[in-house]
């Protein structure tokens, strides 16, 4: 527990995501030493906030030495702050510090060949360079976190990640896999949610003339081979669940992605996505470590079920 004079405040965007009401709990197991104001354009029980849409916000609402914390998309997020503080000169340097959710993508798709995940690349790369230019000019203290494959659930919101390998294997009897496959490191939204709350409080003790940029990547506590995660993934369903009945069949490396190639002809991306079961997506620092706690083995409960 920090203790601060006063409560510490912090500005949420990306509210309605799992990670951004994971943060919400968290921080509220601090109250009352932190105050957090919550923003989503899509949930009405949230302060309403429409990125593309700036010119609407009032950023006098955001109080002087507080911390912003987004897990907005961060191309929509940059933008956004660009505006504010061209329309709002100086109100960016009131800040305490911002702590933004980039992706671990902006490294491991760095030699796509589709384009889809180039101009992913591009943007967050972009997006991320636009903030760093505007915390140096401003000497606020930035931290720009690239989690690894995001994965669980906090109420009604979940991932677009692993639950879509669920409902995959729940509706195939059989699912070849390479063999080998490579390593993953997924990372649950409430780990993700602590390393941001840990870095927003830690930010409140930096005096303000050091301002600090960091680019920090981060995953799970485990590191497991992806078809180690399917078969972990299966056995955390629960009893009766379908996807528990499809079979992973392995593959030799060759054959499987030999037959993989006329993939190219319709779709180049989800070519890629299978050829990226071989390649090793892990080696990142571990929330547990970030966090100086134990580690918790994949997968961290709840999970998202489709």
């Amino acid at each position: 527990m920090h203790a601060f004079a006063l409560p510490m405040r912090i500005h949420l965007l990306g509210a309605a995501t799992p990670t951004g009401a994971f943060f919400e709990r968290l921080a509220g197991s601090h109250s009352p030493a932190v105050e957090v104001s919550s923003y989503s354009r899509s949930d009405p029980s949230k302060s309403q906030l429409d990125l593309l849409a700036p010119e609407r916000f009032d950023p006098s609402l955001i109080q002087p030495g507080a911390v912003l914390v987004s897990f907005a998309p961060i191309w929509l997020f940059a933008p956004f702050i660009t505006h504010l503080h061209a329309n709002n000169p100086g109100w960016l340097e009131t800040l305490g510090a911002i702590v933004v959710c980039s992706s671990s993508s902006a490294f491991t798709k760095r030699f796509a060949f589709n384009r889809f995940d180039r101009a992913l690349v591009a943007r967050l790369s972009q997006s991320e360079a636009e903030l760093a230019t505007l915390a140096e000019q401003c000497q606020l203290p930035l931290l720009t976190l690239r989690p690894t494959l995001i994965y669980g659930a906090c109420g009604r919101f979940g991932d677009r990640n692993l639950s879509r390998l669920v409902a995959l294997m729940r509706r195939l009897p059989v699912l070849p896999l390479p063999e080998p496959t490579g390593l993953r490191q997924p990372i649950h939204a409430s780990q993700l949610a602590g390393v941001a709350l840990c870095s927003a409080l830690a930010f409140s003790e930096i005096p303000k003339p050091q301002a600090i940029q960091q680019v920090q990547c981060l995953g799970g506590d485990d590191v497991l081979s992806y078809r180690t995660m399917l078969l972990r993934l299966q056995q955390a369903l629960p009893q009766g669940d379908a996807a528990r009945r499809c079979r992973l069949i392995a593959v030799p490396q060759r054959l499987f992605f030999a037959a993989a190639w006329p993939l190219h002809l319709f779709s180049p991306k989800s070519q890629e996505a299978v050829l990226r079961m071989g390649a090793d997506l892990s080696g990142f620092p571990s929330a547990h470590q970030l966090l100086n706690s134990q580690a918790q083995p994949f997968p961290v409960q709840p999970l998202a079920l489709p």
